[in-house]
């Protein structure tokens, strides 16, 4: 008998007399099935993977419009200017005046004179200008009334900082007398091993007093805090002076702390 190995007639043949109940029999017998099921699996696949690319091109571009539309609506406009209110109106233009051009006097022969200087009767109670201009002898005289100044001084109470002032505020004597008196009121705290720097900044005021007294940066253990009382103490300084004016100025400092070993 010819066998075809194509079909399962080989597989009975060698599983005659054996245990078919064993998976190797039933793997076999399933296998042109699923090599069948495999293939077109993978085939189907291989083709959606091939045309995916088409697919995308063929999709409308929706994530342009949705920026687009996101730019549209997070624009900001200006604010519109109000209009200034009670705004005095411009003063009338003054009366026109009789001027009489000056010719500059240059030493010339008499007959190259083509223009006859004015006489002094002519420019007496008149203007001298680059032409001649007659005025209106009619005309209203005004006069604008003179003005005593702005009625309210605005007071700078803006603080400045040292870079860009004038006058630098001044401890009496000196900043050495100042890190001098720093240095003698301070009570370092009794903390063994005990180093590091304390930052302050404080505001020397118009008057030379020291105010808005900060702690930027301590290490612990109250030395911010005493800093902070050496400062309230500290006598008054001179002020820092801007366009000759006395301003509040803003100043740091810092405070080196090293405990006795």
């Amino acid at each position: 008998m010819k066998l075809d190995i194509f079909k399962n007639q080989w597989l009975e043949i060698v599983f005659e007399g054996r245990n078919k109940v064993y998976g190797a029999y039933e793997l076999r017998k399933t296998n042109p099935k699923t090599t069948i099921k495999a293939f077109i699996i993978g085939s189907l696949v291989f083709g959606f993977l091939v045309s995916f690319p088409l697919l995308i091109s063929l999709l409308p571009d929706a994530t342009n419009n949705d920026t687009l539309d996101q730019k549209i609506v997070t624009v900001k406009l200006p604010p519109k200017e109000k209009p200034k209110e009670n705004i005095p109106p411009p003063p009338p233009p003054p009366p026109k005046v009789d001027q009489v051009k000056f010719v500059k006097p240059v030493v010339a022969k008499a007959e190259e004179v083509t223009e006859e200087p004015p006489k002094i009767v002519e420019i007496k109670d008149k203007k001298l200008g680059d032409e001649t201009i007659k005025g209106d002898p009619d005309a209203e005289l005004t006069v604008e009334p003179v003005g005593n100044g702005p009625a309210d001084v605005v007071d700078d109470n803006n603080i400045y900082n040292t870079a860009g002032i004038e006058v630098k505020p001044d401890f009496p004597g000196g900043m050495d007398k100042f890190y001098k008196y720093v240095g003698n009121n301070y009570r370092t705290p009794e903390e063994e091993g005990l180093k590091g720097k304390v930052y302050v900044t404080f505001v020397v005021e118009k008057d030379g007093s020291l105010t808005d007294i900060k702690v930027i940066r301590d290490i612990g253990f109250g030395t911010g805090k005493e800093a902070v009382r050496v400062l309230q103490k500290c006598p008054k300084w001179n002020p820092g002076e801007q366009n000759g004016k006395k301003v509040r100025v803003l100043y740091s400092l810092p405070i080196t702390i090293q405990s006795a070993e």
